[in-house]
């Protein structure tokens, strides 16, 4: 059996370079990235031209302006890097199958049984290099026996240990220099050593010996305390019985250890392939008629489906394209108020948007794809038999709605918990929500519509007449008071004129109003009318 390598590449620059790949300067000037640590806005990648200034990750933004007043500086995003992070593991697919990223700049990929095919480990080396140059990154690579020692030689091999007096270790300075040292803020050294590295199979221990501690991947806190007693190195740990640094340090520094060395198993691993449900149909001849776009429409809608249902999913979102003779590529789009994967449920929206599709010079190749997929559902099945057709009806009639004024212009209301009348309901799209329950039965007689208050003039108490809209009206009926208060917790602007005593009142002409006296609070209080009762 071939003995087991991997491939470590890390990439210290990976932040500054992403953004300056954009840019194109012919002459790149200083730049970082910035980012937000405990508070403190500090370096968190920086360009060559800045580190070759004395600039480095962990730098306190302002300690950096001042030694390059000319600095460039752009804002941390993270979700950018690591889309990037995630571009350049597919491109490390060509060395091998088994490729793992190590957030926040690196990747582990497995060379066993791969090397020979690009002429051994230095060729892979080689490739690597060339490839990132072009793509303008700066790549530290090392190839060893498992993971633990290619990160550790990728990331430390060839960096000298840090000599400088900081207080840390015991044999340096007082216990007040030390207690002192602990707040200092320090930032990284320049990121330096060969391009890449090989260790030579079996040789962990000698390659691993001369590196920091760090290097096997520990909390910096655990660095920290181990350099307080002079363990600086990995073979000065090495050379130490396991319990007592068990004892000592907890099981981390042993698995890390073992990790490194190979006794322990580290597998690498992949990225699973993401989910594809797409269909082409070539056509003979160029087409432009609707009723030809629909038989094709028919004929990819079932193989699409099937696809879905072999992986137990169904389409949310549902894109078809038509690939014109003159390359314009016209496509409609629509969303499912519910997800399925019956080709019935989706076609009838398709068919409302076929006609947007500008066919040209004629249509050569159509092509369907699921663009949004979710696990299928007990919910989403419903339908299939009597029980589940009203659920499946409705999802029908808002996916068309849906179709024609867009997902978010068909709503429902879902109950909501508040005391306050105007938030009982909450407003959601119709399309990304399940249809309510029961309804919570209210405490009292609610009003058909609501709207803003709106101030009125009440005479007596119960009320008997009432002035509403440049109107005097006669009370023939009162119900109440219901006294109401917000939640006592959260701030209602609305609600500053204090509690409120609602009364469902009936007029002369036979309208039924919603009206309230609020008691006063912030504000003064008064007699308003909210709503309208059925």
């Amino acid at each position: 059996m071939a003995r087991r390598r991997i491939l470590s590449l890390w990439f210290p620059r990976l932040g500054a370079e992403r953004l300056l790949r954009r840019r194109k300067d012919t002459l790149p000037p200083p730049f970082a990235v910035v980012g937000d640590r405990q508070g403190a806005q500090v370096l968190v990648s920086v360009s060559a031209e800045a580190e070759a200034l004395g600039l480095g990750p962990g730098q306190g933004l302002r300690d950096a302006t001042a030694i390059c007043p000319h600095l460039m500086t752009a804002s941390e995003d993270p979700a950018s890097e690591a889309a990037f992070l995630a571009a350049l593991r597919r491109w490390a697919g060509k060395f091998s199958p088994w490729v793992a990223e190590e957030p926040p700049a690196g990747l582990m990929i497995d060379l066993t049984g791969c090397a020979h095919l690009f002429g051994g480990e230095e060729k892979v080396l080689g490739v690597v290099e060339a490839d990132c140059a072009g793509l303008g990154l700066t790549v530290r690579a090392a190839v060893a026996d498992t993971p633990g020692a290619a990160w550790a030689l990728a990331r430390h091999a060839g960096r000298a240990l840090q000599g400088n007096l900081n207080g840390d270790a015991i044999e340096q300075e007082a216990h007040a220099t030390r207690s002192r040292a602990s707040r200092r803020r320090t930032f990284a050294p320049p990121s330096g050593g060969p391009l890449g590295l090989i260790s030579a199979p079996g040789a962990l221990r000698a390659a691993l010996e001369p590196l920091p501690v760090a290097a096997l991947r520990l909390s910096e806190g655990t660095v920290q305390s181990l350099a307080r007693l002079g363990l600086r190195r990995v073979g000065d740990l090495l050379d130490l019985p396991r319990a007592s640094l068990a004892r000592r340090f907890g099981q981390e520094v042993t698995r890390r250890i073992d990790q490194a060395l190979g006794l322990e198993p580290e597998p690498v691993s992949p990225a699973g392939a993401p989910l594809h449900f797409a269909v082409r149909l070539t056509l003979p001849d160029p087409i432009g008629l609707r009723e030809d776009v629909e038989a094709g429409l028919d004929r990819l809608l079932g193989p699409l489906c099937d696809r879905l249902k072999e992986k137990g999913r169904g389409a949310r979102r549902v894109r078809l394209q038509a690939f014109r003779s003159d390359g314009q590529v016209p496509a409609v789009e629509v969303g499912l108020a519910q997800t399925t994967c019956a080709p019935e449920r989706i076609r009838p929206l398709l068919a409302l948007k076929i006609d947007q599709i500008d066919a040209g010079f004629g249509i050569d190749m159509l092509r369907l794809s699921a663009v949004e997929t979710e696990l299928l559902t007990v919910a989403s099945g419903k339908g299939r038999g009597p029980a589940g057709r009203p659920a499946e009806v409705l999802a029908d009639v808002v996916g068309r709605l849906g179709a024609r004024l867009g997902a978010e212009g068909v709503t429902r209301l879902h109950p909501a918990e508040s005391h306050v009348p105007a938030k009982t309901a909450l407003v959601l799209a119709a399309a990304w929500s399940e249809a309510a329950g029961p309804w919570p039965e209210p405490p009292g007689r609610r009003p058909l519509i609501l709207f803003p208050p709106e101030p009125v003039e009440v005479v007596g108490a119960p009320p008997h007449r009432v002035c509403w809209r440049r109107r005097d009206r006669r009370i023939v009926r009162a119900e109440g008071p219901e006294r109401i208060l917000p939640e006592w917790w959260l701030e209602e602007p609305d609600w500053r004129s204090g509690a409120r005593d609602y009364w469902a009142v009936e007029l002369e002409e036979g309208e039924r109003i919603w009206l309230f006296e609020a008691m006063g609070g912030v504000v003064s209080g008064g007699w308003w009318v909210e709503g309208e009762m059925a």
